[in-house]
């Protein structure tokens, strides 16, 4: 493994590289390029306004709260769809030329990566600008859920990335996956509501909704970004140590899980030029 990594590191301007193709392949012939990127969010604070204050919707600052979870799972979202094309797509690469094959994958996840920085920095920017701020208290369940979302996005990318290049069906069910897994994870509705929802069952389908990581990712960019007075009613009915103590489970098994997917995904890579 730290063979590995140390030849990793010794490819990583070929890793820096292919993470700016992507990014100008992604905004050949656009007039505004990356400012596309930066509009998304101030988009979706504009529709999500008029959402929550003219429909009334039940969260009291709609569009923050959707925002808080919805910027993590377009990161997430597109390192796994983008990271199952990315060996396909760079097949006269993989043909050609050698370098550890474990770069496709990790510029996909790096091209997502630019685009949630750039998309986060426009909607903090506009947090500050409308006054809404942050609840320093919180703050910190920020750094822990991102780690948490890159170790597991990461993870999954190896997983899809390898064994797409031979069952191409793949690719179609992350697509019908990432739908289910949208709906799942408590983005667009109140982690709150549905804890009364499923507790007022039984404790165990509360519990079973619980083991989806994605949301515990969520409702900790949630605790760390949501801060209204209704925070109580629409968050998780979870303490900020219970997050921690959640997202750090979610870090350490998803550390172990991108062990386990990136030796997958090293055995597999061997066949690559082969299977394409």
């Amino acid at each position: 493994m730290r063979a590995r990594l140390r030849e990793l590191a010794a490819y990583r301007e070929i890793l820096i590289n292919l993470v700016r193709k992507e990014l100008k392949v992604k905004y050949t012939a656009s007039v505004l390029g990356t400012i596309w990127s930066l509009l998304n969010p101030v988009v979706f604070l504009a529709v999500f306004w008029f959402v929550s204050k003219i429909l009334r919707g039940g969260v009291q600052d709609y569009p923050v709260f959707l925002l808080s979870g919805l910027l993590a799972w377009n990161l997430f979202s597109v390192a796994i769809s983008s990271g199952a094309q990315s060996v396909i797509v760079n097949a006269n690469l993989v043909k050609k030329v050698y370098f550890p094959r474990e770069i496709l994958p990790l510029a996909a996840v790096g091209v997502a990566l630019v685009d949630f920085v750039l998309q986060s920095a426009v909607f903090f920017a506009l947090l500050l600008v409308f006054t809404y701020g942050f609840a320093l208290d919180f703050l910190w369940l920020y750094p822990l859920a991102f780690v948490a979302l890159i170790v597991l996005g990461t993870g999954i990318a190896f997983l899809v990335s390898a064994l797409n290049v031979r069952y191409r069906d793949v690719q179609h069910l992350i697509g019908l996956g990432l739908i289910v897994w949208f709906w799942l994870t408590p983005i667009v509705y109140a982690p709150g509501t549905v804890a009364d929802v499923l507790v007022e069952r039984s404790q165990v389908y509360w519990n079973l909704y619980l083991l989806n990581p994605v949301a515990w990712v969520v409702m900790g960019f949630q605790g760390a970004l949501y801060h209204s007075p209704d925070a109580a009613e629409v968050l998780a009915p979870i303490s900020d140590r219970g997050l921690a103590a959640g997202l750090g489970t979610v870090i350490l098994l998803g550390m172990l899980f991108l062990y386990l997917t990136w030796r997958l995904y090293f055995t597999r890579s061997g066949d690559f030029a082969e299977e394409l």
